[in-house]
């Protein structure tokens, strides 16, 4: 572990991603009818959150908690101690987070939105205070309202290129960044937030370079740095593949740089290292004090944190997995040839592929649906209607209103594919392209939807939506008309 593996090319000069790992645990899926799946749609109010498994195939909503977990992972998990304080299970995790992330103070949480409500109860001291970063997660921007604060994405305008082919697109615009700082002031700046890699448009990672030049701006400012780790492994993968300096690296080093240049690291475990689980770590003693009394509060006792000892056993142990890169490959290795081969097929996808996720550009695919009619959440739904494949919108539904209540649209409308790591075989990737290909194709009979019961808070986990029009069942005959009794 740690040591950069060697390419793998095949003779027949392909490019197809080779799994490193065997299944021993299988688990098993259904196929359900198309006309099921239509019901499932209008039960759930066209939102795949609110689908049920029973009638999902593949299901790529997210890889939160869904990647698969190693054989060291469920053993270590059986030999965890189940004290309420003092616990040895915390013990290892701690040493875990020391020698992978370099940090010695560690405080557990339940998951990552858990250490963000933390970090912004604990920093977010009065109404309008800024927190400037690459680009916004759901679960952050929320809880930095909550109390009071604002958000400012500082990307570059290759960000925003959809089919760019930057390796970077999750750099934080350093001279923006500056000028903000000076017209906010620092008194109004808790820290700059940087993730790794931009969940929200496309999984897109940023170069060490660039929080090297983050870094020198925030100790010109006296400012702190706040890294949300959460896809810390993947993002440290594409910098050994995309940043020259650090060709030769291995995954260790690059991570040990990334957190190294960072005051506060915070992850959830549930994408990071294990199913469940979260923490905040940090080498400053005062910014430990700063947040330490607050897990009690909201989460559990120091050493458990609001989750099971076992997941704790788990995440320690997926601590040092994320140094293996031949488990963190599997993952973006899969979307770039999912990405590839639909981008060659006419799929509009976001390019350079990243991680996460592949990432369907619904603005271009469902060019005849109006932003109003969230052109990401219908294709998101056409799509398990033809397939079902649970993808997640990561678009407008995705946004939240502003003070006034008046709708806020999105950058970007994506339709996201989660590939959680080690779960999907390379056939059923394909099927997910077949299917998508087909979509594509048929693309005009995909139609808007409409709001029918709107949350105040996170609506696309639990808002309702209905179609403006007979879309759905339009584009079900289509797909009886050419597969036939096929599911």
């Amino acid at each position: 572990m740690g040591k950069q593996q060697p390419v793998i090319r095949f003779y027949s000069g392909e490019d197809i991603p080779l799994e490193l790992h065997k299944a021993r645990i299988v688990q098993k899926l259904n196929l359900v009818p198309i006309e099921r799946r239509l019901e499932a749609l209008y039960e759930g109010g066209f939102n795949t959150f609110r689908l049920n498994t029973r009638d999902i195939f593949l299901d790529m909503l997210t890889d939160s908690g869904t990647n698969a977990m190693s054989d060291m992972q469920l053993a270590a998990m059986m030999h965890a101690d189940d004290a309420y304080a003092g616990s040895q299970s915390f013990y290892r995790f701690q040493k875990a987070v020391e020698d992978v992330l370099k940090k010695k103070y560690v405080l557990p949480a339940h998951q990552g939105r858990a250490a963000e409500n933390i970090l912004a109860k604990a920093y977010i001291r009065k109404k309008g205070d800024l927190i400037p970063m690459n680009y916004h997660f759901t679960t952050a921007l929320a809880h930095i309202t909550q109390y009071g604060g604002r958000i400012v994405e500082l990307l570059y305008d290759e960000a925003f290129r959809i089919d760019s082919s930057h390796p970077f697109k999750g750099n934080l615009h350093v001279e923006k960044l500056e000028q903000v700082i000076r017209e906010t002031g620092v008194e109004n700046i808790p820290f700059i937030r940087m993730e790794a890699s931009t969940n929200l448009i496309g999984g897109q990672p940023f170069s060490i370079q660039n929080m090297r030049e983050v870094r020198k701006v925030a100790d010109a400012y006296g400012l702190r740095i706040v890294l949300d780790a959460s896809l810390l492994g993947e993002n440290a993968y594409l910098i050994l593949q995309r940043e020259p300096e650090f060709a030769g690296s291995t995954m260790g080093e690059v991570i040990e740089i990334m957190t190294g240049l960072a005051d506060i690291v915070y992850f959830s475990a549930r994408k990071l290292s294990s199913s469940r689980g979260g923490a905040i770590c940090t080498n400053n003693h005062d910014i430990y004090l700063e947040l330490e009394a607050l897990v009690p509060l909201f989460e559990g006792f120091l050493t458990y944190g609001g989750i099971s000892v076992r997941e704790i056993e788990a995440m320690a142990v997926g601590l040092y997995e994320t140094l293996d890169e031949t488990m963190i490959r599997q993952s973006p290795d899969f979307i770039r040839y999912l990405v590839n081969s639909l981008m060659a097929k006419g799929v509009p996808m976001v390019t350079p592929p990243g991680v996460l996720g592949a990432h369907v550009n619904a603005m271009q695919l469902c060019e005849h649906i109006p932003q109003t009619q969230y052109p990401a959440g219908s294709l998101g739904a056409a799509f398990f209607l033809i397939s079902g494949v649970r993808g997640m919108e990561r678009g407008s539904i995705s946004n939240q209103r502003d003070e006034e209540g008046n709708e806020t649209y999105a950058d970007m409308e994506l339709l996201r594919l989660a590939v959680p790591r080690r779960v999907f075989t390379l056939s059923q990737i394909k099927y997910v392209e077949d299917r998508l290909v087909w979509l594509n194709e048929n693309r005009r009979l995909i139609g808007g939807l409409k709001f029918i019961y709107e949350p105040p808070v996170l609506r696309f986990f639990m808002g309702g939506l209905a179609p403006v029009s007979d879309w759905p069942e339009k584009l079900m005959a289509k797909f009886r008309k050419d597969f036939g009794d096929s599911l």
